[in-house]
């Protein structure tokens, strides 16, 4: 049985097709959601527009590197597959480390000879289970961490503040310390971002406010192009 053909049949795109769907239709509700408690939390308007305008633009960026990625998988996994892992998770470097692990333990490389039909199940099987923990963990322990949050905060505003942003730091400052790990375009990208950043607060947006809800977006581009720039400069 040809692999290839399997992983792009209109069934697979059907089924695959369902659960982005669903995804979106989940995406739409929740705004509205976020819309209708805005009104009841007496917040005006325009922070609940600002809001989602620095979302959209915050992940273009992130955005170009998932379709980079499932451009990538599409070739071994299938279309279908590919556009619903990378809809529901959107984490391209682990959905493909998902994928590679599935058939590497089969004795094969991702796509490569020896690639069979069951190869690939392996692989599906790998990306989904992996998946699942998230999922689970996402809707067992969110409410909990937020119990939490609230009792260190002391239910104090300011304190929630502070706590989300040491939290946020925390985390963004992991992942860029792996990224730099891994070479020298990588650790190209995190510093044109952190200094494009610094030159956009200080120099930029003191001039133009209005660009201040659009930072986060430009940091992630002008960082890729670093890292595109110095990529083809080595090559060079």
């Amino acid at each position: 049985m040809d692999y290839v053909k399997i992983s792009n049949s209109g069934v697979l795109w059907l089924l695959c097709g369902v659960t982005v769907i669903i995804s979106f239709v989940q995406a739409v509700l929740y705004m509205r959601m976020a819309k209708k408690t805005a009104v009841k939390a007496n917040i005006s308007n325009e922070i609940p527009k600002t809001a989602f305008r620095v979302g959209l633009i915050s992940a273009i960026g992130p955005a170009l590197g998932v379709f980079i990625v499932m451009v990538g998988l599409m070739s071994s996994i299938g279309g279908p597959l590919a556009w619903l892992r990378l809809s529901i998770i959107g984490a391209a470097p682990t959905e493909l480390t998902a994928a590679t692990l599935g058939a590497e333990a089969c004795g094969v490389e991702l796509g490569g000879a020896g690639f069979t039909l069951t190869v690939m199940a392996v692989s599906w099987f790998t990306m989904t289970l992996n998946g699942a923990g998230w999922l689970v963990s996402t809707g067992v322990i969110t409410p909990a961490l937020e119990k939490v949050r609230n009792k260190i905060s002391g239910g104090d505003g300011k304190w929630l503040i502070i706590l989300s942003g040491a939290c946020s730091l925390g985390i963004f400052g992991y992942l860029n310390v792996n990224e730099i790990s891994k070479g020298f375009g990588n650790t190209a990208a995190v510093l044109g971002g952190i200094f494009s950043m610094m030159f956009l607060s200080k120099f930029v947006v003191p001039k133009f406010p209005k660009l201040r809800e659009y930072t986060l977006g430009i940091t992630m581009i002008i960082g890729m192009a670093c890292a595109i720039i110095f990529d083809l400069a080595v090559g060079l």
